[in-house]
Parts: C-alpha cells; sequence; structure tokens
C-alpha cells in the first residue's frame, strides 16, 4: 500500500513511518520542521528512516503544495497526524491553530478528493470532550462545548472529515487521541518535561492540586490503533466513523509525579502554580468500540511504560 503520512518527522509520526516501512509499505512523508520545539529532533527521527521514505518539506497551509504532492504521489491512503498541538499555546495563538489544524485538513481533504485518495485517516484529540461528564468518555456523547482553541479546531477537523466523506464518498476514520507518550515524546509535553526536570534536580511546573486525571496512552499502543484504522479505512462497514485510543485507565497528576520519581530514584522539587484555564479536569477512554472494530487492544499500563520512558531518557545522555 502507498501511504502519506503529514507530521511523519514527529513523535507519533515517525513510530507510524518506521512501522509502516517494517511492514513492506511505500511512504511518503509531509512535515514542515518548524520550531515549536528543536527541529533537529525531527531531522533525526527522518535519518532514522534510512532513506526509504519519500520526505516532502512542505506546510499543510499551503494549498497548492498540498494539491501537487497529492496529485503526483498517488496514494492509497492518508494518515493526517500534521497539527499545531497544545492546549496552553492554543490560548496565546488561536489564528495559528485555525490556520494550521482547520485550514490545513481542509487542503489535504481537498486535495485527496481531487487525487482519487479514498482513505482518510486524521488524528483527533481527547480534548474535544471538554467538561463531558459521562466517564468513560465514549464516542457517542454529545459535544457542546470544548475548553481550548486547540479543541475547538480539532472537533473542527473531525466535521470537515465527514463533510467530506458524507458529499464526495471518502472513507474517513477519526481517531481520538489520548496523552500519547514513550521514547521520542516530545520535549515540551509533561512525562519528557518532568523526567528531565527531576533528573538535573530543578523544580516541576504542577498546577492546581495535582487531582486532574488523563488516560496516559503508551505509543505503541496507539501505533496499533492507528494501523487498525488503516485497515478498516480500506475494509470497514462504516464510511465516517470515529475512535477512541487510550489504555481506559486514569492517573492523577500527583500520582503521575510519584511514578516519576521512583523510576528516575529522586524526588522532584515542586513549583506550586494555579490552575490552568483550557485544562480538562479529567480523560478517560472508553475503547469497547475501538476494540471491536478496530482490534485494538493496549496493552502498557503507565507503572510499566513510565521505566520504559526513563530508560529511553537516560540512554540519550550517555
Amino acid at each position: 500500500m502507498k501511504i502519506l503520512v503529514t507530521g511523519g518527522a514527529g513523535f507519533i509520526g515517525s513510530h507510524l513511518v518506521k512501522r509502516l516501512l517494517g511492514d513492506g509499505h511505500e511512504v511518503g512523508v509531509v512535515d514542515n520542521f518548524n520550531d515549536f520545539y528543536a527541529p533537529e529532533i525531527k531531522r533525526a527521527n527522518v535519518e532514522s528512516f534510512g532513506g526509504r521514505a519519500e520526505i516532502f518539506e512542505a506546510n499543510i497551509e499551503d494549498f497548492g503544495a498540498m494539491n501537487e504532492i497529492l496529485a503526483n504521489g498517488k496514494y492509497d491512503t492518508i494518515v493526517h497526524l500534521a497539527a499545531r498541538a497544545g492546549v496552553r499555546p492554543s490560548i496565546e495563538n488561536p489564528k495559528g491553530y485555525i490556520d494550521t489544524n482547520i485550514t490545513g485538513t481542509y487542503n489535504l481533504l481537498e486535495g485527496a478528493r481531487a487525487a482519487g485518495t479514498r482513505h482518510f485517516v486524521f488524528a483527533s484529540s481527547s480534548s474535544v470532550y471538554g467538561l463531558a461528564k459521562t466517564v468513560p468518555f465514549s464516542e457517542s456523547l454529545p459535544l457542546p462545548q470544548t475548553l481550548s482553541p486547540y479543541a475547538a479546531t480539532k472537533l473542527s477537523g473531525e466535521h470537515l472529515c465527514g463533510n467530506f466523506s458524507n458529499l464526495y464518498g471518502m472513507r474517513v476514520v477519526c481517531l481520538r487521541f489520548f496523552t500519547v507518550y514513550g521514547p521520542g515524546q516530545r520535549p515540551d509535553l509533561a512525562i519528557h518535561k518532568f523526567t528531565d526536570m527531576i533528573e538535573r534536580g530543578q523544580p516541576i511546573p504542577k498546577f492546581g492540586g495535582g487531582h486532574t486525571k488523563r488516560d496516559y496512552t503508551y505509543i505503541d499502543d496507539i501505533i496499533q490503533g492507528v494501523l487498525g484504522a488503516i485497515r478498516y479505512a480500506h475494509d470497514g462497514a462504516e464510511s465516517f466513523d470515529i475512535f477512541n485510543l487510550g489504555e481506559s485507565e486514569t492517573t492523577t497528576l500527583n500520582e503521575l509525579i510519584d511514578a516519576i520519581e521512583t523510576a528516575i530514584g529522586k524526588k522532584a522539587v515542586i513549583q506550586q502554580l494555579p490552575e490552568q484555564k483550557g485544562d480538562m479536569p479529567l480523560t478517560c477512554a472508553d475503547i469497547s468500540k475501538a476494540r471491536e472494530l478496530l482490534d485494538y487492544n493496549p496493552h502498557t499500563k503507565i507503572i510499566d511504560g513510565i521505566p520504559k520512558f526513563v530508560a529511553w531518557y537516560r540512554s540519550l545522555k550517555k
């Protein structure tokens, strides 16, 4: 199969690309190598592909570039992971998130339609659930309010995907990722940032009382779910569908810090800060639908995943 992965130089994308290449697929990668975090990390990820993927250094906001790449590539499937990520930065720069996450997603969908690509997998986010009260979160929950521009752009992306599926017969699968972590995680994300700061004896920022809960999902489990979604996009019964990809267990911020301290063997120095606007108090995935239709079967619990992450982090320092 010939597959285009947008954001393929990033954390989740690079893991997916390596797996697809290992499975014998022909892979193209679109990434703009921006400086949201160090571009050299993404370039190192691309180096790890060993020249086996075709790399397009381009911005998904560029309608013409996306049309050209898709028209020339004749891809069987697009896996759209590229996005501006993060709740807090989206509050500071909402227009940038709208331009990338909504306009960029439209550009890819329209380019796919024009090129005749019939299968599209879209990376959404657990943040679309906002203040949902029914736990665990199921895909059928009504979503009347998101809490950040980032979440709003991801929900808008889902709606655009639904439009293209309905109007043009494109088969689209939207995946709501729940807090992904593991080797290669972006350095700005909590587990990576906390590990680095605790290791170096720097104070870590803790927003609120530490009682917020997250459904942390190990990268290998996420990749398993994405591969299931690619198969489902080709073979599934529905032309448009949405799935949660999480571990279906919650960990408080305090418990997370404890787990990292245990894995490192050091106590954290805490910088206490007030609650942060835009943050969700709780995320927890109902993954029964993904288990049934995608053969999704996550198996890495946080108690096992954190030591794996710390071991990877320390391997970089040798």
